[in-house]
């Protein structure tokens, strides 16, 4: 009788079906068929937070939603009151911490509506597309990536709950006018206020927010050993739980922007910021001395290279995740354009700047002054050149016998012209307020062969000193940082720094 049972089914009939099996998930939620469905008693229309746990349930179970669940939902379920409860709030916080099945339990939603009834502001950011070439996604799906990169980050942050809303909501200020960043500071704080969270909380959503590119653009644009660097993000940041939620926030928004936008070195200079910014916001002096003490290995470069009177130079291998790395130490007498020929030197064998530091170094006695240069650079194909071979290139272009500028001329002309969008044309600009011992210039160009040896050439014409160059490559645009000064070592008269900077601006057009 089992076996008849089997065939005929539990209602006598062969081949009929019995009812699906239905395991309850959350109030009002269940699995049936492989999907999170609600309940056979579930009554949406006195329930105004159940949209939010389906959502949550089935994010955490892996489940898709119901269609016709969500459909359901949209005709019938209640708005949620404001402030919202505080069920609401941690379903959304859960729906955000399950990790990659949130992407599509949120378009589930999104498509019927009930995100952007539940957020309004969402409506903006939604479907909007991106300005920059550098992000995979539109907004609105960039946002939702954010936070499941950051749902892998939250047992690195005491907040996670902050984390993940600030995640959500770091681009929301997209297609308002002015800057985003600013623009989404007053919406994060409204939608914070509304969805639960306390004023505290709310202002330091808002706060993660405004500064949600503060660290990433520090740490690859300004002069990390330069005081003023990191007491601005210290002041900005103002306290280590908001410092340690800005870290992750940063590493989850660049992972999930595209892979031009975060490297192990990006990582690296990030994390060096948060460092520094720490430990002045734990009470200790400010890192980072204008001059520090030469290295052992700087005073001997700098001690062969005036005695022989050429360049001397050391390379030290440095792995990256995304390219061959070195670190470069090169020391060179004294002279008119030593950056531009080492820049150029260095495009020609086709190493990626990463950063650079310039400075000069008395050695005791009559030996003389000697510059000496730090670089981080990256081999953009196979492997490292020869040491030997960078030093001989660059005692020719420093004599006269090899023209870099020529020979960048010649390899950017073989490179084959395509057809496209014609980019808008350099841009350089004073930053004011960042730094006490020099003047910081920014250049926002399309990224191209030498363009380094271009800005070093064009601020030796212009009689001025580098102190430090920062490159940031986002894509095919260029976004490089230079601290200059007078030859007396100071920051230059703000008349005299604009003039500067017209007159780069026009050299790179």
């Amino acid at each position: 009788r089992p076996r008849l049972r089997g065939l005929l089914g539990p209602r006598g009939r062969a081949g009929a079906a019995g009812p699906a099996e239905r395991a309850p998930l959350a109030e009002g939620v269940v699995e049936a068929d492989g999907e999170a469905v609600l309940a056979l008693a579930a009554r949406p229309e006195r329930d105004p937070v159940l949209p939010l746990r389906l959502g949550a349930a089935a994010a955490q179970a892996g489940l898709p939603v119901s269609r016709h669940a969500v459909r359901r939902l949209a005709a019938q379920a209640r708005p949620l009151p404001e402030p919202w409860p505080a069920e609401a709030r941690e379903q959304l916080v859960t729906l955000l911490g399950a990790g990659e099945p949130t992407v599509a339990v949120w378009e589930a939603l999104e498509a019927e509506g009930l995100i952007s009834r539940m957020l309004p502001e969402w409506e903006r950011v939604r479907c909007r597309p991106q300005r920059n070439p550098v992000h995979t996604w539109t907004v609105d799906r960039h946002l939702v990536e954010t936070a499941v990169r950051a749902s892998a980050m939250t047992r690195r942050v005491g907040r996670p709950d902050l984390l993940l809303m600030a995640a959500l909501l770091h681009d929301i200020g997209k297609g308002l006018p002015g800057d985003h960043s600013a623009a989404g500071e007053a919406v994060a704080r409204r939608v914070a206020l509304r969805t639960g969270f306390g004023a505290a909380d709310a202002d330091t959503l808002a706060s993660l927010v405004r500064h949600h590119l503060l660290l990433v653009d520090t740490a690859t644009r300004r002069d990390l050993d330069d005081p003023a660097t990191v007491r601005t993000v210290a002041d900005a940041v103002r306290t280590p739980g908001t410092l340690e939620l800005l870290h992750a926030l940063t590493e989850a928004d660049a992972l999930a922007t595209g892979p031009a936008a975060w490297s192990a070195w990006r990582a690296s200079l990030v994390a060096d910021l948060v460092r520094r910014v720490a430990a002045v916001l734990g009470g200790a002096p400010d890192p980072g001395r204008p001059d520090p003490a030469p290295t052992a290995e700087e005073e001997r470069l700098a001690v062969e290279a005036l005695r022989t009177g050429e360049p001397v130079l050391a390379l030290h291998p440095r792995p990256e995740e995304d390219a061959v790395g070195a670190e470069l130490a090169v020391a060179v007498p004294d002279q008119p354009g030593v950056l531009p020929a080492v820049a150029g030197v260095l495009a020609l064998h086709r190493l990626t700047v990463r950063a650079a530091d310039l400075r000069s170094l008395e050695l005791p006695g009559r030996l003389g002054e000697a510059l000496v240069l730090r670089w981080r650079v990256a081999a953009g194909y196979g492997s490292l050149p020869e040491g030997a071979r960078l030093r001989a290139d660059l005692v020719r272009a420093l004599e006269g016998g090899l023209d870099v500028s020529a020979k960048l001329a010649e390899r950017e002309a073989a490179y084959p012209r395509r057809r496209g969008v014609v980019p808008p044309p350099p841009r350089v600009t004073v930053v004011p307020g960042v730094s006490s011992l020099a003047t910081v210039l920014e250049v926002r160009a399309p990224d191209a062969v030498g363009l380094l040896h271009r800005i070093g050439r064009a601020l030796e014409d212009a009689g001025v000193r580098v102190r430090s160059a920062h490159v940031s490559t986002l894509g095919a645009n260029a976004v490089d940082s230079l601290y200059v000064t007078s030859d007396e070592g100071k920051p230059l008269a703000p008349a005299e720094a604009a003039a500067v900077a017209e007159g780069l601006a026009r050299a790179l057009a």
